[in-house]
C-alpha cells in the first residue's frame, strides 16, 4: 500500500481530530521547498509534550494538520530542494522537523543530522536523544558528585548513564518498581521509591552524611517532584528542572532555594541550533557504544494505532518507557 500511494504522490498521515480521537488521512506528499529535504520516514517517536493537545484543551483547533505534533522522526533522504548542499537522496537521517506522524515529513536541511552505519537498522528519534544530551551539558556534572535524578523514564535514564559514565553517584528516585530495575541497569548507585516525601528526604540525608546532593535533576514535570528535587539539592547545589511543566503555573519554596544559595537551571532548549548540536552528540554516543538506547524502546505501534500509543504514554502501563510510531 505504501508503495503504490507514493508512486500516485500520495501519503498516510495521522491526524488529530478532535480529543482522543486519531484518524488516518490520505494527502498529497509534500514537496520540499529551497533549502529543505523530504523525509521518506522509518518512525518517530511519542513525546509526553503531545499529551495536553491529545486530551483537548480549550485553546487547542481541531482538527489539527496532517502529522503535526510527530517531531522525533528518523529515516531517509527522498528529495531535495534547491540550494541544499552535504546531504543525498538514500542519506539516512535524524530530523528535526514537526509533522512526523506520517509516511513522509519536510525539514530544513540544517536541521537533519545524518546517521552513521553503525546505527543501520537501529531507531534513532533525534529529538529526545539530543535533549538528554543537552540537558546533561547543563547540569554540569563532574566525577565524584553525587547527583540524584527525580523521574525515570526515558529521559531520567539516560541521564543516570551519562552521569554514571562521568563518574557521580547516582541516586534515582521513581514511582515505579520497573523503572528503578531500570535505573540499576543504567548505572545507578542508589535507588529509592518515589512514596513518601519525609522519608525520601531522610534516605538521601542518611546517603550524604547529612550533605544531600550537588546536582539534582527533576524529570517528572510535576509539582511534588519538584518540590522534592529542591530539598535534595545541596547548599551551592544545582537544581535542574528537566520536566516538562506545560500543565499550569508551578509554586516554589524560594525561602528554601534562597538559603541553601541554590543554582537553578531551567535544562529546555528553544534554540534550533542547540538542539541540533546535542542530537549530533546523542549519535556520536550511540554510534560509538557509549550509550545504548535500545533497551528504553518498550512499545512499538505503527501509525494507524498512534491513538494506543499516545494513551500508553499517557497512561504508562508497566514495563513502558518510551513509544515508538514505525513506518
Amino acid at each position: 500500500m505504501s508503495d503504490a500511494l507514493s508512486s500516485a504522490g500520495t501519503m498516510h498521515a495521522a491526524t488529530l481530530a478532535g480529543p482522543g480521537l486519531i484518524r488516518l488521512d490520505t494527502i498529497a506528499r509534500p514537496e520540499p521547498g529551497p533549502n529543505q529535504v523530504r523525509l521518506r520516514l522509518e518512525g518517530c517517536g511519542v513525546c509526553a509534550s503531545n499529551l495536553t493537545p491529545w486530551a483537548g484543551p480549550d485553546w487547542m483547533t481541531f482538527p489539527a494538520e496532517p502529522g503535526a505534533l510527530g517531531h522525533e522522526g528518523w529515516g531517509t533522504v527522498d528529495a531535495l530542494g534547491a540550494g541544499v548542499e552535504g546531504l543525498a537522496v538514500g542519506d539516512r537521517v535524524a530530523a528535526l522537523s514537526y509533522k512526523s506522524y506520517a509516511q513522509y515529513d519536510l525539514a530544513d536541511a540544517e536541521a537533519v543530522v545524518r546517521l552513521p552505519e553503525a546505527l543501520a537498522g537501529q531507531p534513532f528519534p533525534g529529538e529526545p536523544l539530543g535533549c538528554a544530551m543537552n540537558i546533561f551539558r547543563r547540569s554540569g556534572i563532574e566525577a565524584g558528585q553525587t547527583v540524584a535524578i527525580v523521574g525515570i523514564g526515558f529521559l531520567g535514564a539516560i541521564l543516570t548513564r551519562l552521569a554514571t559514565d562521568a563518574g557521580a553517584r547516582v541516586i534515582a528516585i521513581s514511582r515505579r518498581p520497573f523503572s528503578l530495575d531500570v535505573a540499576r541497569a543504567f548505572g545507578a548507585a542508589e535507588t529509592i521509591p518515589m512514596e513518601d516525601h519525609t522519608g525520601i528526604i531522610a534516605h538521601v540525608k542518611e546517603l550524604t552524611g547529612g550533605r544531600f546532593c550537588e546536582r539534582v535533576i527533576e524529570a517528572v514535570g510535576k509539582q511534588w517532584p519538584l518540590d522534592l528535587a529542591a530539598e535534595l539539592t545541596a547548599e551551592r547545589g544545582r537544581l535542574i528542572v528537566a520536566g516538562y511543566h506545560q500543565d499550569g503555573p508551578r509554586q516554589v519554596n524560594m525561602w528554601l532555594w534562597n538559603w541553601r544559595g541554590l543554582d537553578v537551571i531551567n535544562a529546555h532548549e528553544r534554540d534550533p541550533k542547540v538542539y541540533m548540536q546535542g542530537i549530533r552528540e546523542a549519535v556520536d554516543a550511540v554510534a560509538s557504544g557509549r550509550l545504548d538506547p535500545s533497551p528504553l524502546y518498550t512499545h512499538r505501534f505503527p501509525l494507524s494505532r498512534l491513538d494506543a500509543a499516545l494513551d500508553a504514554t499517557r497512561d504508562r502501563p508497566d514495563g513502558f518507557l518510551k513509544a515508538l510510531i514505525t513506518l
